[in-house]
């Protein structure tokens, strides 16, 4: 409703993904250290899925490798990412053996992945941010959600998406993301992905736009 306070949105929010679209919710993590790719719940879930444990440090060891190459840009380390999470990797855990592929995500069967959802994640950087929510599927972070009071202009959100990306700020945070949502009551939600700009005209904003 319009002039809810921020945290009542953020409820009903995560209370629409947990009850409704069947998300688990993982709790306020403002207190722990945070990562993109949250390694237990990722082996859990492989684990689940039947892959070994070497496939599954193969895998993991790639991820990271794909999500933390210093020497391309964040678009391209993103990029790197969701083809993994697209296609998934060829892994051989033995010289005797032939490569095996390891679906990081299960396209064909969803209801086989761990979706789930933090709030107040707490990135650790050139400068602390805490994203409002953070959507993980099978301890990926996939999507970055900021929420703002119904008063305040769901640009705020959006620019504050942007300088979270920036190196100096949470850049390294940000390769798994492929999602990157603002929204508030009165202007519905806007999306776009890892390097979209805030986009204006003399129209408003032409931003990607759904209502929740």
């Amino acid at each position: 409703m319009i002039g809810e306070p921020e945290r009542t949105t953020q409820n009903r929010v995560i209370a629409l993904l947990v009850k409704r679209v069947g998300w688990r919710y993982l709790g306020d993590w403002s207190e722990r250290a945070n990562t993109n790719i949250e390694a237990d719940l990722f082996a859990a879930n492989l684990k689940a899925r039947g892959y070994a444990e070497a496939q599954i440090a193969a895998v993991l060891e790639r991820l990271r490798r794909e999500a933390n190459d210093h020497s391309r840009s964040l678009y391209h380390n993103n990029k790197a990412v969701h083809e993994l999470l697209r296609y998934g990797v060829d892994v051989r855990t033995a010289a005797d053996r032939l490569h095996e592929k390891v679906r990081l995500i299960d396209w064909e069967r969803p209801e086989r992945n761990d979706f789930a959802i933090a709030e107040e994640v707490t990135l650790q950087g050139g400068s602390t941010r805490r994203p409002d929510m953070v959507l993980y599927v099978n301890g990926v972070a996939i999507g970055v959600l900021e929420l703002k009071n119904s008063r305040v202009s769901i640009g705020h959100g959006i620019r504050q998406s942007i300088s979270n990306q920036a190196p100096n700020f949470n850049a390294w945070f940000y390769p798994t993301v492929q999602f990157v949502l603002a929204g508030n009551d009165s202007e519905g939600l806007r999306y776009g992905t890892v390097g979209t700009p805030e986009r204006c005209s003399s129209h408003g904003r032409r931003t990607r736009r759904t209502t929740a």
